[in-house]
């Protein structure tokens, strides 16, 4: 599942940074959107990821200790 996540992520931050070349300094409103629920997107999905890997981290400097 988590790389499912990973690639949704990617896509999603591809989409974004592509979209910046046409926001001409955030004045046209559909590709300012784009890059903001891209980004938006791209950060969910990689703190799903990262969630799951710092419990386990966390878990095992508890249980080590």
């Amino acid at each position: 599942m988590k790389y499912i996540f990973l690639i949704i992520a990617v896509i999603a931050e591809v989409i974004a940074t592509s979209a910046l070349k046409s926001v001409e300094g955030f004045t046209r409103l559909w590709p300012s959107v784009l890059v903001v629920v891209g980004y938006g997107v791209a950060f969910y999905f990689l703190s799903l990821i990262l969630a799951g890997v710092l419990v386990i981290n966390i878990f095992s400097e508890t249980v080590s200790h």
